[in-house]
């Protein structure tokens, strides 16, 4: 493939759920992390004959490689002296959240994967904690309808995850 058909879909598949990742590693410096996502696809870009085409989201190695780079961006300013007017939240350290933040990442990745009707059910239901009545009432369609619909959501919204290497 075409060294600026794999880079533009590489941006046009994981720009946005990266992004968000990077966003939360940099607590918030969305510089920083429009930096760290440049890095990673360049990266990405480097390492593309070594990728598993065969895998079905290159979104885990992505995350690892944002990581590493923030951890060397920190590492990296650590080892300077520190700068006047630095306020004193910066230095705090904040925990890793990696894990959940990469499952978040995935389990959005899958959700969107799944039928609009699937969505919106798993929304009512699930998400806004509406019982099965109530989530009829709302969207204007039968109990029953909502109670398979239900089932059948959840059921591909498993597969979808464990598609992505997430057992639920």
């Amino acid at each position: 493939m075409d060294d600026e058909l794999v880079v533009s879909e590489l941006y046009r598949t994981y720009h946005g759920p990266l992004l968000s990742f990077v966003v939360r590693l940099t607590a918030g410096d969305r510089q920083w992390a429009e930096d760290v996502v440049q890095e990673t696809m360049i990266r990405a870009w480097r390492a593309s004959g070594q990728l598993d085409a065969d895998t079905p989201s290159l979104m885990p190695w992505l995350a690892t490689v944002a990581r590493r780079i923030v951890i060397d961006d920190r590492r990296r300013k650590e080892s300077r002296p520190q700068e006047a007017g630095d306020g004193p939240l910066e230095n705090l350290t904040v925990p890793d959240e990696m894990e959940g933040l990469l499952r978040q990442v995935v389990v959005e990745e899958a959700l969107k994967s799944l039928s609009p009707a699937h969505r919106e059910i798993l929304n009512e239901t699930i998400l806004r904690d509406r019982s099965v009545n109530d989530a009829a009432e709302k969207l204007g369609i039968p109990v029953g309808t909502v109670k398979s619909r239900v089932y059948y959501a959840v059921r591909a919204l498993r597969v979808a995850l464990e598609e992505r290497g997430v057992t639920a």
